[in-house]
């Protein structure tokens, strides 16, 4: 159970820093079906249960942002630079390129909010801090603001992974023209839903056990067949059931 339970913590580190610092694929369906809460006549036999709270969270963030680069995602596909034979002109657009970036960068903190997780009436919240730049007609407008973001799980037991979901339910924008945050914030929501879903949260080979029993002469073998998830006021409870076997030794 303490190997377990280690593995478990270890794993979701990795997911932290996918959530927010990995750029993935563009938005499809999370496979497998959503994850319940527990039964309410208790767990199976088999199951495992690994609490984290918002500070272990906190504490992951914390170091991401403090040892490695602000992440950063585009907000638009391709260059603006011209493909005139006048140098000149070429050289001012690419200029103005670098200037304004195109781009939204999470921030630690900002905007009177921090980016982390917290756990809220049974939901995964994920408030996120931001700034940013984007060329509008020629113009380069800079922003800030922040975002609040909630991720759903899911469980394909055929593949044995556990999938989460970001979805950004709003974008509060400061200091910009209404007219301009109309156009910029569905392109901040719509970039960060895109490039971080799905998020493969457990993978098959962290999730499926092999644990050798020298004294017995074979090995101990599970697969998870139930993934359920419970958000208490400041943690996540997963409750992992297994189906055990074993295998003797030829």
């Amino acid at each position: 159970m303490k190997y377990l339970i280690t593995l478990v913590c270890g794993l979701l580190v990795g997911v932290v820093a996918t959530l927010f610092f990995l750029g993935g694929a563009r938005a499809h369906p999370s496979p497998g079906a959503l994850v319940k809460p527990p039964d309410p006549g208790g767990d199976p036999p088999g199951t495992a249960i690994v609490a984290l709270d918002d500070k272990f969270f906190d504490a992951v963030l914390g170091t991401i942002f403090r040892d490695l680069n602000a992440p950063s995602f585009p907000l638009q596909i391709g260059e603006n630079v011209s493909d005139s034979s006048n140098g000149s002109v070429a050289f001012r657009q690419a200029a103005f390129q670098e200037q304004c970036t195109n781009q939204v960068m999470l921030l630690p903190e900002g905007s009177n909010v921090r980016t982390g997780v917290r756990f809220n009436q049974g939901k995964i919240e994920a408030p996120l801090a931001f700034n940013g730049s984007y060329n509008l007609l020629g113009n380069c407008w800079r922003f800030k603001g922040w975002a609040q973001a909630r991720m759903d799980l899911s469980f394909d037991v055929a593949q044995q992974t556990v999938y989460g979901r970001i979805n950004i339910e709003s974008v509060n924008l400061e200091g910009i023209s209404p007219i301009v945050s109309g156009i910029i914030t569905p392109l901040i929501q719509n970039t960060l839903n895109e490039r971080v879903n799905p998020i493969e949260v457990l993978r098959a080979q962290q999730l499926r056990l092999a644990v050798p029993v020298k004294a017995s002469n074979g090995t101990l073998q599970a697969q998870v067949k139930d993934v359920r998830a419970e958000v208490t006021d400041n943690a996540l409870r997963l409750h992992i059931t297994y189906d055990f076997n074993a295998v003797r030794q030829q």
